[in-house]
């Protein structure tokens, strides 16, 4: 919106003279008594009534221009009255519509004995690889493998509070310890083990995921948001694509990633295997944590555009597409969920942190395979600073 014009000092005002003859053309002069113009006798001012008599008349006198374009005006306001209600009340009807879709699945308090609440609100993001929702072809075709049950391809931890908002990737080789737990398949207590954090989600899903998190953090998570391969891509695609610029060329077997140097538009196959692989970068699991970041800030930021927002025919597809395979916590509720969205949006603007949880070492061989470590001072110092909601300074450079 442009700033208003300002005036200053005395309006321009015409010459006596001048006001008088132009207004004498018209059949009028000057009222001594009363600083007004009047009506000349009869016959001074026919040219004049003869152009008033072109025009329209009311019942009020003639129509001036401006009376005409006023009620224009009103019309037009209206007509953009009508159709903003219009919008609205569809959206209104999508929301709602959404709202009864939510496939609330998981529960945060499932294991019991969770940190307490800290200041602000904390988010779990979880990219899986569930192929629900896709054909035979579809697993082929975006390569997404086989075998049963789900994974985890990415964790994000989302922190929104008043000292602003800070999203930290997770990488899913970091070397944690899962907690103890029932083993659902002997029937036997199982006791604390270092594995990778991604095993816990095989091991128990959601809920031990969400528990793992929370004892290795000290963190409380208040929601937990999931979406497997099938809704990814349906999103990316009902958007009309996410625009991504490379620095560098991309091609990776396993994911199918064959992408140029360059800006490109990335279909939802192309997002997919963009995000999924890491054999192209030079630090691996951590490489394409970054990478996943950085594509969820720009589809958050893509899908709020105006154009997307307030356009039914666009929001109604995306929302769909997500709902599909959208798992969430028992007590998210729609306004949650937009919560999260607007602040993962908002990270997107430059109005808060992205950065990875602190790491010390990197491709650290275990009896697990190769892992992640934690930087185990600095990390304890960025979940304290969440806990606490106080101005995040870790920058989650690599220590070597």
């Amino acid at each position: 919106m442009t700033d208003p014009v300002r005036v200053t000092g005395e309006l321009w005002r015409p010459e006596p003279d001048a006001v008088q003859g132009a207004y004498a053309d018209q059949g009028l002069e000057p009222d001594a008594g009363q600083g007004a113009y009047v009506a000349t006798p009869e016959g001074s001012g026919s040219t004049t009534r003869e152009r008033f008599a072109e025009r329209p008349s009311s019942r009020y006198g003639p129509r001036r221009a401006h009376a005409r374009q006023s009620k224009k005006r009103r019309r037009l306001r209206r007509v953009v009255l009508v159709l903003l209600g219009a919008v609205i009340v569809a959206a209104g009807g999508t929301y709602g519509y959404a709202e009864t879709r939510l496939q609330r699945e998981v529960d945060l308090g499932a294991y019991g004995d969770r940190p307490p609440p800290g200041e602000g609100t904390n988010y779990l993001i979880v990219g899986s690889d569930s192929r629900d929702g896709l054909s035979e072809g579809d697993v082929k075709d975006l390569r997404a493998g086989g075998g049963g049950g789900r994974r985890t391809d990415s964790m994000m931890l989302l922190h929104t509070g008043a000292n602003g908002t800070s999203m930290v990737s997770l990488p899913r080789d970091s070397w944690i310890t899962v907690p103890g737990r029932l083993d659902t398949l002997t029937g036997k207590t199982k006791r604390p083990e270092g594995d990778k954090l991604n095993a816990a989600f095989a091991y128990g899903g959601p809920e031990l995921l969400v528990h793992t998190v929370e004892k290795n953090t000290g963190l409380r998570i208040d929601h937990y948001a999931e979406i497997g391969f099938a809704g990814f891509v349906n999103i990316v695609d009902a958007i009309g694509g996410v625009r991504m610029c490379l620095d560098r060329d991309i091609k990776d077997e396993k994911s199918g990633a064959d992408l140029r140097k360059g800006c490109h538009t990335l279909n939802g196959k192309q997002a997919l295997a963009f995000v999924r692989q890491r054999h192209q970068e030079r630090e691996g699991d951590l490489g394409r944590s970054k990478n996943q970041q950085k594509f969820l800030s720009t589809l958050a930021h893509q899908a709020a555009r105006p154009d997307t927002l307030f356009d039914p025919r666009e929001i109604g597809p995306a929302m769909q597409a997500g709902l599909d395979t959208l798992i969430v916590d028992k007590g998210m509720s729609l306004r949650d969920l937009s919560a999260m969205f607007r602040a993962v949006q908002s990270v997107a603007g430059g109005q808060g942190k992205q950065i990875n949880v602190p790491v010390s070492g990197i491709g650290v061989p275990t009896s697990k395979g190769n892992v992640l470590k934690w930087d185990a001072k600095r990390s304890a110092r960025l979940f304290d600073d969440l806990r606490h909601d106080r101005r995040v300074t870790e920058t989650g450079e690599t220590g070597r």
